[in-house]
């Protein structure tokens, strides 16, 4: 009797500590935060920040915009069953705005840092590119590494904010750096020659090569240095990065985010 007794109550312990486990389970579940992905469905909107300066990825158009990232945060927002609703930001200000909430998601050609991601997720990557010299093509044989370029009488013009300007003032010591705030029109400053180079991501360098005749995107091929491109998330959300990834898993997989970038690459 007495074994049958220590028997019962080991069997009334054991199920008395499962339901307290799935108890706990349940309430850990309830209190769990929300993703920015219920969010988004709830209000139906997808929130894009976006500088609108960065061919072929992100460009101002009118009262739009359009790009490669612009057709994809169209097609993450289809996705989603929400509209898009796109947040003109500079890259100066793109951390500053996405911490402050004003989107949900940062598309637009935006590279991948560990100082940006101490503070934010990305997603998986897009591409891979790097960096290298933008030049008059009478320049093209003599700007070709950072040695050729750092040495007193050459400008390095960049655009504020972003990874352009970090790798300009990390890496030229000796050579002139020029600031220039507009994203759009700091090419023609090359070839006026008001400056002499511009160090900016190959896939760019090459459509401004294609774009303004007399300006030459020097060793494509071999850039000056590695980077990655992707899209940026709230930190901590796993949930969304999940749905963000997969989507764009089926995006490359499907081949439609190619289609859309060799539709924007011509």
């Amino acid at each position: 009797m007495k074994i049958t007794a220590l028997i019962a109550g080991a069997v009334r312990g054991a199920a008395f500590l499962t339901a307290m486990g799935l108890a706990c389970a349940g309430a850990a579940r309830a209190q769990a935060p929300a993703s920015q992905l219920d969010t988004i469905l709830s209000a139906g909107t997808l929130r894009i920040c976006t500088a609108g300066d960065y061919k072929p990825f992100t460009v101002a158009a009118g009262e739009g915009y359009e790009g490669v990232d612009i057709e994809m945060a169209q097609s993450l927002a289809k996705a989603l069953g929400v509209e898009p609703r796109f947040v003109r930001t500079k890259w100066a200000d793109l951390m500053p705005d996405f911490l402050a909430g004003k989107c949900d998601i940062a598309m637009g050609g935006i590279g991948v840092t560990l100082e940006r991601q101490k503070r934010a997720f990305y997603s998986a990557p897009t591409l891979a590119t790097g960096k290298v010299p933008l030049v008059r093509c009478a320049d093209k044989d003599r700007l070709q590494t950072v040695a050729d370029i750092d040495k007193p009488g050459t400008t390095v013009i960049f655009n504020p904010g972003g990874t352009n300007e970090r790798f300009a003032r990390t890496s030229f010591k000796q050579a002139k750096l020029q600031l220039h705030t507009d994203n759009v029109s700091i090419f023609d400053e090359i070839l006026a020659g008001r400056a002499d180079v511009m160090i900016t991501e190959a896939r760019e360098a090459t459509i401004q090569e294609k774009l303004k005749p007399g300006l030459c995107a020097v060793n494509t091929d071999k850039p000056l240095t590695f980077s990655e491109i992707a899209y940026l998330l709230p930190r901590g959300d796993v949930v969304f990065k999940a749905f963000v990834d997969q989507w764009l898993h089926i995006a490359k997989s499907t081949g439609e985010y190619q289609r859309i970038f060799d539709k924007h690459f011509r």
